[in-house]
């Protein structure tokens, strides 16, 4: 008998949080939003000397130095081959245009106070340290930075940052730029803290790109996803058995939540495992949290680690 009243509640709330979601989709599908998006990667590279003041003109914020410099990069012929690239990975960028239109549809529904920015695609000599670039009211993509895990420009980094430079990634890279403006940085040096950070910027991912598969939230390969679900109670009680949570041990970051090639555990089963999996971690934490506990998405982004992690009855699956 509890048994099934068990699964007859399981599956009103299941019916109950998809119908939550089609209503937030069907109302953020609603709203206006002229999303402005500037080529100035094609621009740049179908122009000559002679139109270089129009340039100035219209993109003044990407002109501070002289017209020599932009004169020189115009004719220097390994700028050009870049500018080729480019151009023939994104003849077109509809689909991501329709993706970050979406996304900033989500933006605007869950913060309506941010303004939503232009968005100008670039350039910047495989920068991708630099790839997404976020001010108040622009938005730089650099699409350098998105040509494929496999391209050639790559040959010299590993692979765990080449399996990342893939325009199926840049529209998550936007919303972890987007995340730095509204996650607070932890106050407190713990591990635990630090997880929980990571967390709610994957979070909020859930909610503002919510036809994204979760490896492509990650930064993960399909692979690296299901490791890192099928693992999810042996690193969690690695982290408890080891006493991690509250240690404020800084050669914890490089270990579990900076891009690695994968975890340093000081097991054989390291070089198996992806990368940043305490950002994981904090992930599940957050989402834990967030399905037992009745609270706004903004009242969630503010709230200190601690309390959050006590009040989410988190339990790693098995």
């Amino acid at each position: 008998m509890r048994k099934s009243i068990f699964i007859v509640l399981s599956v009103f709330l299941l019916l109950f949080g998809c119908n939550d979601s089609d209503k937030v989709a069907n109302e953020v599908e609603k709203l206006p939003l002229d999303l402005k998006i500037a080529r100035f990667d094609r621009e740049f590279a179908a122009a000559a000397p002679g139109d270089l003041p129009k340039l100035r003109k219209d993109y003044p914020y990407l002109f501070p130095a002289p017209d020599s410099v932009w004169v020189a990069k115009m004719q220097d012929s390994l700028q050009r081959e870049l500018f080729q690239e480019v151009g023939n990975t994104f003849r077109s960028f509809e689909v991501e245009g329709q993706d970050l239109l979406l996304f900033f549809k989500y933006v605007r529904y869950y913060f309506p106070e941010v303004e939503i920015p232009k968005i100008i695609t670039v350039t910047n000599d495989v920068d991708y340290n630099n790839r997404i670039i976020l001010a108040d009211s622009l938005l730089f993509i650099g699409l350098d930075n998105y040509l494929g895990p496999e391209h050639r420009y790559y040959g010299g980094f590993q692979r765990y940052i080449t399996k990342i430079l893939d325009r199926r990634f840049l529209t998550g890279d936007v919303a972890s730029a987007f995340a730095k403006k509204v996650v607070p940085r932890p106050r407190d040096r713990t591990f635990l803290a630090r997880m929980v950070y990571f967390g709610k910027e994957l979070y909020l991912k859930d909610r503002l790109m919510p036809g994204f598969d979760d490896a492509v939230k990650m930064g993960y390969t399909k692979e690296e996803m299901q490791w890192a679900m099928a693992n999810e109670e042996p690193i969690w009680r690695n982290f408890i058995e080891n006493e991690y949570l509250y240690s404020t041990d800084n050669k914890l970051n490089p270990r579990f939540l900076d891009p690695a090639p994968f975890s340093k555990f000081g097991l054989e089963l390291d070089v198996e495992s992806p990368g940043r999996l305490g950002r994981y971690m904090g992930w599940q934490i957050v989402r834990s949290f967030m399905e037992n506990n009745d609270v706004e998405l903004k009242q969630m982004l503010t709230m200190p680690a601690e309390e959050l992690f006590k009040k989410s009855n988190y339990k790693p699956r098995n």
